[in-house]
């Protein structure tokens, strides 16, 4: 596929420029923001149907769209999640109500979504997972948000279980669980994914984690006993291995390339620290610097072409190249950015107090996060196995 940006490209990205400043101008909080995106039709552009609030836009749009609004500093999405995960899914395998009642509300911005997914002892092995979800005919699970509607309730699933690191939780409407449906099966046989409204007082519990960063946008979750719909069964139930792989299958497309925005800056911003500390004197951090370039240009033109090629054979392990080539970038350039700040990179801000006890700045962030970046979304050792087995063929790794 040719990714040169054409006339029409080129018009759009000024439309694109114009919207962010005036919009941007606002500042809103980050759920009015996901409104704002709504409201001017930006969210889900590459959704593969329309008529559901989004409009349209090809692949290259698709990826102007994505780079301005990296270079833009908007706002981190909350509406990632639902936008780029759960609708291609539903466009996938949910029936037409099903896209009828969730994707609306996605495009507009109006309800935000959470992945259910790794447990304690069920992270990267996610066939080991323990939630789940009983069938059950409970005329009472009707004033339960998100589960009523005009008509009866058919049928519902109790949900029963443990998931963490589950990012906004604490911010969303609906969570997208992997469940097991079936008494006494294993691994991935006998699940199922089913649509869980979050608004569920006693049935479900949030508790954000956390981090060494300070921060908190992960989660566990709990579940007891909690509501959802057997209409909410994406799929068919005892399919939710089948959709929930092909989910991860689409979470790494077009925001890969706004993700490498945010990846030069950072490396920008060393380089400059480079500079100012005369570490940029020294050939080895030199050599550094010039590998993490070009390794940065050799990741976008990989996004490119696998977004270029999709469909073709070979594809299987697409994804899990890409996570391998991100994630080990990513750590090696948080390491390098304390290496040329040197002994000022263990220094906390000046006008640390008791109202921000716990301060970063980017340098230091960016160190303590990207250390995780090889483990979550699948650590680096399992991303080799699906690239050996799917991709390349090779004999699958023996199970205990």
């Amino acid at each position: 596929m040719d990714f040169a940006f054409g006339p029409q490209d080129e018009a759009f990205r000024r439309e694109v420029r114009s919207w962010l400043e005036e919009h941007l101008a606002v500042a809103p909080t980050r759920r009015a923001w996901e409104r704002e995106l709504g409201g001017g039709g930006w969210i889900g552009l590459g959704w593969a149907e329309g008529g559901y609030g989004n409009r349209r836009a090809d692949l290259t749009q698709q990826v102007v769209w994505a780079e301005e609004y990296a270079r833009s500093k908007a706002p981190a999405r909350s509406g990632h999640i639902g936008e780029n995960l759960l609708a291609p899914t539903l466009l996938a395998h949910g029936t037409p109500e099903q896209k009828r009642r969730f994707l609306p509300p996605i495009a507009q911005g109006r309800e935000l979504w959470c992945q259910g997914y790794s447990e304690p002892g069920a992270g990267s092995d996610l066939a080991a997972i323990r939630t789940t979800a009983e069938r059950a005919v409970d005329a009472g699970a009707v004033g339960v948000t998100g589960v009523r509607d005009q008509g009866a309730v058919s049928g519902v699933f109790r949900v029963t279980g443990q998931k963490i690191w589950t990012s906004l939780a604490h911010e969303a409407d609906w969570c997208f669980v992997l469940a097991r449906t079936e008494p006494g099966s294993t691994r991935h046989h006998g699940l199922s994914f089913l649509l869980v409204p979050m608004d569920q007082p006693g049935r479900v519990e949030v508790r954000p984690i956390r981090q060494m960063t300070g921060t908190s946008e992960f989660n566990e979750v709990f579940f007891d006993g909690a509501v959802a719909r057997a209409e909410h069964v994406v799929g068919g139930e005892g399919n939710g291995w089948r959709v929930a792989m092909s989910l991860l299958g689409f979470e790494r497309g077009v925001s890969t390339l706004a993700q490498q925005i945010g990846f030069a800056e950072e490396l920008g911003r060393v380089l400059r620290a480079a500079v100012a500390t005369g570490a940029a004197g020294d050939p080895v951090v030199r050599d550094r610097l010039v590998r993490l370039w070009a390794e940065l240009r050799t990741m976008r033109w990989n996004a490119l072409r696998t977004l270029g090629s999709s469909g073709s054979p070979g594809d299987a392990g697409a994804p899990s190249v890409a996570k391998l080539l991100w994630g080990g970038w990513h750590r090696r350039l948080g390491e390098l950015a304390v290496q040329v700040r040197g002994a000022d990179a263990a220094v906390g801000p000046a006008d640390w107090s008791a109202e921000r006890p716990y301060e970063l700045d980017a340098t230091q962030h960016l160190f303590l996060f990207s250390r995780a970046d090889t483990i979550y979304g699948g650590s680096d050792e399992i991303q080799r196995t699906i690239i050996a087995e799917r991709a390349l063929g090779l004999p699958k790794e023996p199970r205990g």
